[in-house]
Formats: C-alpha cells, sequence, structure tokens
C-alpha cells in the first residue's frame, strides 16, 4: 500500500514539475514572460530616454526643445517608416525590385537629410534665442523678437512634419491600393482558369 501512495506522489509531482516546465517552455517561444504585463499608457507624456526610433535617426539633443505634440508626430512617422520599409523588405524577398518613384525619393530625402537638418536649424535657434535673452537681460524689444522667431520656427517645423506624414498616409495608401490590385489579378486569374 505504501509502495502505491509513494508512487502516486512520485507521478503528482512529476507531472505538476513537467507541466510548469512545458508551459514556461511555450511562453518562452513565442516570447512571452509569464505574469510579466507591461502597460504602455498612450496618453502619457513622451520622455526622450524611452523613445526608441525604429528608422528615423534623429538626434536626442536636437529634440529636447520640441513639444509634446511634435514629439508624438515624429514617433508616428517613424511608425509610418518602418511600416513602409516592412513592405519594401517584403517586396525584396519576394525578389521584386520595384522601381523607386519620384515621390518616394523625395520623402526619403526628407526624412532622413531635410529633417534631421531642419531638428538642428530648430534646436540652434531656440537655443540662440535663450542664450541672447540670458546676455541681454531680457529686454522687451530682444523678448519679443525672440518670441516671434521661435514661434515662426514651431510653425515652420510643424508645417514640415505635417507636409512628410501627409506624404507618407499618401505612399501608405498607394501601396495598399497597389497590394489590392494585386489580389484582384491574382482572383482574377484564378477564377479564368477554373473552367
Amino acid at each position: 500500500m505504501s509502495i502505491l501512495i509513494g508512487i502516486g506522489i512520485i507521478t503528482t509531482v512529476t507531472t505538476f514539475y513537467l507541466g510548469k516546465k512545458g508551459w514556461q517552455a511555450f511562453h518562452k517561444a513565442v516570447g512571452i514572460t509569464p505574469g510579466v504585463l507591461v502597460y504602455q499608457n498612450d496618453n502619457a507624456p513622451l520622455s526622450l530616454s524611452t523613445v526608441k526610433w525604429q528608422q528615423l535617426s534623429l538626434n536626442n539633443k536636437h529634440l529636447k526643445n520640441l513639444p509634446e505634440q511634435q514629439l508624438r508626430q515624429l514617433k508616428r512617422i517613424d511608425e509610418k517608416v518602418n511600416h513602409y520599409q516592412a513592405y519594401q523588405t517584403a517586396l525584396q524577398a519576394q525578389h521584386k525590385t520595384p522601381a523607386i518613384t519620384e515621390q518616394q525619393f523625395v520623402l526619403n530625402k526628407m526624412m532622413h537629410t531635410r529633417l534631421p537638418e531642419m531638428l538642428a536649424s530648430h534646436h540652434h535657434l531656440v537655443n540662440v534665442n535663450r542664450n541672447i535673452h540670458k546676455r541681454s537681460g531680457d529686454n522687451v524689444s530682444t523678448d519679443s523678437v525672440g518670441n516671434d522667431n521661435k514661434a515662426e520656427a514651431n510653425e515652420l517645423l510643424q508645417s514640415v512634419l505635417n507636409n512628410i506624414e501627409q506624404r507618407l498616409d499618401k505612399l501608405l495608401a498607394q501601396m495598399d491600393t497597389q497590394q489590392l490590385q494585386e489580389l484582384r489579378v491574382m482572383k482574377n486569374y484564378i477564377n479564368g482558369h477554373d473552367s
């Protein structure tokens, strides 16, 4: 009788042990850590130390003076560029090399050359205004000119960000339309050979 009880206990312990190890191995295989949930509040203020750029190469020093709205817009642009790059990578994996259109070339140039230049200029202008205010003792005429320049710089940067995001949206919509058209062609081809 004690042998049966011992075998039952060993079987139970072994079952629990293997079940737990299997459960952990399953979670590890699909890339989740059991018991760890990370909540991301989308409305929380962005911190430059936590923002990870997927595609854009931006200098964090140039971003520290940007308003929250522009940081969020840059993050959206980065996510859209990442989506576009994933599409291009998928095309290359299928051994399709689409010709780069003028629209794609201009957008690429804007994102990887002009945007960092604009951010650097914006940062420089804001810092120059701060240094002027510190040296001049906050003279009223200097203060109003500095605020006007800063406001105009913010408007110009916002305009560039809006332009880039609109171009990206058009490019992504064009990409989706092209994929849908390819699916329609394949469907028609398959339906045409059913008879």
